[in-house]
């Protein structure tokens, strides 16, 4: 079963905040009231102490309250980290490389909601995409290929944007058991990548052609023959966008592997 961070977080930064809040405009008064009440009575030291001594929750919540609040500012609003789960995105991305997401690049979300309260930009063809797909709640990561009102081709291993191909170049072709895998350089809006495909691999995609409604985006990934996308589950609306992918700062295969940073480097 996956486990829903974002809301065990707002709720966890919910909890905490209210009971810190609580102590703040009841408990405390309502400790230091019966503390005067002792030391009028003539008590101890001791007694005053633990008369005004808080309690294990309220201590635990008010000092995890700042750090939760700060995570989840931090990885809503700004920067999150995830890790590869597989090969969609070879060669740009491999199981296992660690990534960073610029949260804020298409605009400000509510936590959980998704919903967009500050619009800064909108995604360009070819950025590389953390995002909800309409068929699972978990984050997928792709490539932006169509924008809203395009339209997209991919026949016979080939793209088309708007009924332009688009330009690729072999720059690498090596047995991996079989069929032979081919690596291009593609030319895709303001930036070249990698894509990687199987030279005798039939195509899976039933369908061919797609145009892209308003506020929706096409994604692909560039491990072409070996990616589930929006050639089989449709189109990715603008509230289910988590972010940017921009940089990759770790690689860790496993826990039978040691973490590396060879794999570094600006996503393209």
């Amino acid at each position: 079963m996956d486990i829903d961070f974002p809301l065990i977080l707002v709720i966890a930064v919910f909890v905490t905040g209210v009971i810190a809040l609580a102590d703040k405009v009841y408990f405390a008064n309502r400790r230091m009231a019966v503390a005067d009440g002792l030391k009028h009575s003539g008590a101890s030291d001791e007694q005053l102490n633990e008369a005004t001594r808080e309690g294990w929750l309220i201590e635990t919540s008010k000092g995890f309250f700042p750090v939760l609040a700060l995570v989840l500012v931090l990885r809503s609003f700004l920067v999150e980290p995830f890790q590869i789960p597989s090969g969609s995105m070879e060669p740009t991305l491999i199981k296992g490389d660690f990534i960073v997401v610029n949260k804020f690049a298409y605009g400000l979300r509510l936590p959980v909601l998704g919903t967009k309260v500050v619009p800064i930009d909108d995604p360009e063809r070819g950025d590389v995409m953390v995002f909800i797909p309409p068929h699972d709640p978990r984050y997928f990561i792709k490539r932006v290929i169509g924008l809203p009102g395009d339209h997209i081709k991919y026949q016979d291993k080939k793209l088309y944007v708007n009924g332009e191909l688009v330009q690729h170049s072999l720059i690498d072709a090596k047995p991996k058991n079989a069929p032979q895998v081919l690596t291009y350089e593609e030319d895709l809006g303001n930036m070249t990548h990698p894509v990687q495909i199987y030279a005798q691999a039939p195509s899976r995609e039933q369908r061919t052609e797609w145009t892209v409604p308003e506020g929706h985006y096409f994604m692909l990934g560039d491990n072409r023959d070996n990616s589930g996308d929006s050639r089989y589950w449709g189109f990715v609306p603008d509230e289910n966008i988590v972010g940017k992918a921009f940089a990759v700062w770790m690689h860790w295969e496993g826990w039978d592997s040691i973490p590396g940073l060879h794999r570094n480097k600006m996503i393209q």
